[in-house]
């Protein structure tokens, strides 16, 4: 069973045989991650629970068992950077239907707890591996965002020089591996990072993005197996919005829960409330700290939900509209916006501030991307091969060989 909460155990808890459980209990949510389930955790009381929802056992038990509570700077940060994701999404997509630029688009409007709980804390160093829908984990690990309006646009400016707009966006400066179209594949390279940050002997990461519908491909399962067999130093985080284009989960896989996946390979795994960006903000903080120590992989599954469709040319007419207004009202922006305010830290003129300073940010780029130029079509061939093809295109005759 899936357990959202234990928030009424420590509510009414004491510093005296319960409050010393609840602590024991904790332990085990941020460092026992395996077992025979490893979506959830049995304590020594036979208390069978899941790492969800886990900002108030952590507050209420931190000063006692050693976990630093989040400090309030930082809770701010995790809702702007959310609030900042939503508004760059939201943007892009009213943008495709202006036909400012072509292809498609695949927004992660409602999943923006997962992005941020997990990359906000990288190190420039640190690589990440997204699919198609984690766009906006280039912005939250740094990238200007210029450059990923000039993406979108396929300038000849952008990183990729205008070659794999608008979906794949990658940004070497701060290690953001290009995503590529064939599902999953993008997790075998920044494995590949791994075993090389392994063999340097450092302490970088990679964390690798991918969706539900990702389990089910070969991929997905080498590049988790072979992370497990060499304790690379990576972490796994599978979005579970419940919807790999059209198919729906229970046709993906006959587990509840996708963490247990790990088990096969000798790793932890643990399933997170994706929607709450505390709680998977201290789960992805002990991943990254296990993989640091060089303690191995770690795959992270955040039940998560997509409100639009598979992209912005699909209707979604395969869902049913309460199945999505039910997940709508558990939008991790205004759930945050609800704990913030308990805790006297938001304000509606707070937010306000944030989304009109952003949209300067954001009208300023979409300004250099609208004037950049397209790149010219003899380019095409520029960065393909290690030698200028160029002349070869252009002139094949001198290439023919000669008896």
């Amino acid at each position: 069973m899936w357990i959202s909460s234990f928030r009424d155990e420590i509510h009414d808890a004491e510093f005296g045989e319960k409050g010393e459980r609840l602590r024991r209990i904790l332990r085990f949510v941020q460092l026992t991650w395996h077992g025979s389930d490893a979506s959830t955790i049995r304590t020594a009381e036979g208390t069978t629970i899941m790492a969800t929802k886990v900002k108030e056992l952590v507050e209420a038990s931190a000063a006692t068992n050693g976990s630093p509570l989040i400090s309030n700077e930082k809770l701010r940060q995790l809702y702007a950077t959310m609030l900042k994701c939503r508004t760059l999404e939201e943007r892009a997509r009213v943008l495709f239907k202006q036909s400012k630029f072509t292809g498609n688009y695949y927004a992660a409007v409602g999943q923006e707890a997962a992005a941020v709980g997990t990359a906000i804390d990288l190190r420039v160093e640190d690589t990440i591996g997204p699919s198609h829908r984690d766009f906006i984990t280039g912005f939250i690990k740094g990238a200007p965002l210029d450059k990923m309006l000039c993406h979108l646009y396929a300038r000849g400016n952008s990183p990729d020089k205008g070659r794999s707009s608008p979906a794949h966006f990658g940004y070497a400066p701060l290690n953001v591996i290009t995503p590529a179209s064939t599902i999953a594949a993008q997790l075998n390279i920044a494995t590949g990072v791994a075993l090389a940050n392994k063999m340097k002997k450092n302490d970088n990461i990679a964390v690798a993005y991918s969706g539900d519908g990702s389990t089910s491909l070969g991929f997905w399962h080498e590049a988790l197996n072979f992370a497990g067999v060499h304790d690379l130093p990576i972490i796994f985080v599978c979005q579970n919005n419940l919807w790999a284009e059209s198919v729906n989960l229970q046709f993906q896989t006959r587990v509840p829960d996708i963490s247990v996946k790990a088990q096969a390979y000798g790793f932890p795994g643990i399933t997170v409330d994706g929607n709450d960006v505390v709680a998977v903000y201290r789960v992805a903080q002990e991943a990254i700290a296990r993989a640091r120590r060089g303690q191995g992989p770690t795959l992270i599954e955040c039940k998560t939900y997509r409100w639009y469709g598979h992209s912005e040319i699909d209707p979604a007419k395969y869902r049913d509209p309460e199945e999505v207004e039910r997940w709508k009202a558990k939008d991790p922006i205004a759930n945050m916006e609800k704990y913030l305010a308990g805790k006297g830290l938001f304000t509606a003129e707070w937010k306000q501030e944030i989304v009109d300073g952003f949209n300067k940010e954001l009208d300023a780029a979409i300004e250099i991307a609208d004037k950049s130029a397209l790149p010219e079509g003899v380019e095409a061939l520029d960065h393909v091969f290690s030698f200028d093809i160029r002349d070869r295109v252009l002139n094949p005759k001198s290439y023919l060989p000669s008896y």
